[in-house]
């Protein structure tokens, strides 16, 4: 008998979630099917994809798979353990079972044929469909005020007979208010379609906000780089910060320093239990970089009437 590692052949770890194993097996299904398939030998990639998964879908065929342990190599000849046979002819109603000249995937067809009265008993029970996941990206300013968005989307879906089909599938979400960026949002019943009258699955939409020149979302606050003039930070003043919804005026305590946040309440973004995040307004001082004569002048006074030393601390700390 040879041995197949159809872990391996699905590209899945020994422990892997039958969640995943079926993940991976729709994924290579659609690769190798060979009405679509360009893959050289797609035919007969398909036809072990499909065996592997046979296999490893049903938590008692993987189990006694599994009972065959991960010492053998693909194409390794070996024998099952000798208590095997014994529970092959008891579940076989006490008749005799060989494992002579058996390939593995006989093996487990044992296993099938034994349940397939059960199978045609259970074609009726409810399949709920499959959950779908994509990508959304906002503008700061929908997330602001809430937005459609229509998904044009191309979906796996398996027909009656197993195979993997792309159809086109055209969703409109309505995405509410204060999104934010790694938000994931859940719209039920548009995912693929139930069989046997299942519930259809649901789509998942993970949130991500466009870059913006001017704001830094973190929830659902907002921070933007606030420049300040010397003479500004130094006397104190009174300016104009923007924010998503207009710009109002902050006033600027004297002596403010490079770095600090200033909070201006509820201009974040909308919070779904009601009221809003806030918007931080980080001071940087910017010097000019282009003097006139009297501007020059004016900081030379500055600079010999002045007893502020900005390197202070090097001395303190040297001392």
């Amino acid at each position: 008998m040879k041995y197949r590692d159809y872990y391996a052949t699905l590209g899945v770890a020994r422990d892997a979630a039958q969640a995943d194993i079926k993940k991976a097996y729709r994924k290579l299904a659609q690769k190798f099917h060979p009405d679509v398939s360009k893959e050289k030998d797609a035919e007969a990639k398909f036809k072990e994809v499909a065996e592997a998964y046979q296999t490893l879908k049903d938590p008692e065929k993987r189990a006694a798979y599994d009972q065959l342990g991960s010492a053998y190599q693909p194409g390794q000849e070996f024998r099952p353990p000798p208590d095997w046979e014994q529970q092959f002819a008891q579940r076989d109603g006490g008749q005799s079972f060989s494992f002579d000249d058996l390939d593995l995937s006989d093996l487990f067809e044992n296993l099938r044929a034994r349940e397939a009265h059960g199978a045609r008993a259970r074609a009726s029970i409810p399949i709920p469909g499959e959950d779908y996941e994509v990508a959304a990206q906002l503008p700061l300013e929908a997330a602001l005020h809430g937005t459609s968005l229509d998904l044009n989307l191309s979906v796996p879906e398996v027909d009656a007979e197993g195979r993997v089909r792309r159809v086109a599938k055209t969703v409109t979400a309505r995405i509410p208010k204060g999104a934010t960026d790694g938000q994931r949002l859940r719209l039920r019943g548009q995912g693929g379609k139930g069989r046997n009258g299942g519930r259809d699955g649901d789509l998942f939409l993970d949130i991500s906000l466009v870059a913006h020149p001017l704001f830094r979302p973190s929830g659902h606050d907002l921070f933007v780089d606030l420049p300040l003039a010397p003479w500004e930070a130094a006397l104190g003043a009174q300016v104009e910060v923007p924010t998503l919804d207009g710009a109002v005026n902050v006033t600027i305590p004297p002596g403010t320093a490079a770095g600090r946040k200033l909070r201006i309440a509820k201009k974040g973004l909308p919070r779904p239990g009601g009221g809003e995040g806030d918007l931080y307004a980080i001071v940087q001082i910017v010097n000019p970089t282009v003097l006139g004569d009297r501007e020059r002048e004016l900081f030379a006074q500055l600079a010999e009437s002045s007893r502020f030393d900005p390197r202070g601390h090097f001395k303190r700390e040297a001392s």
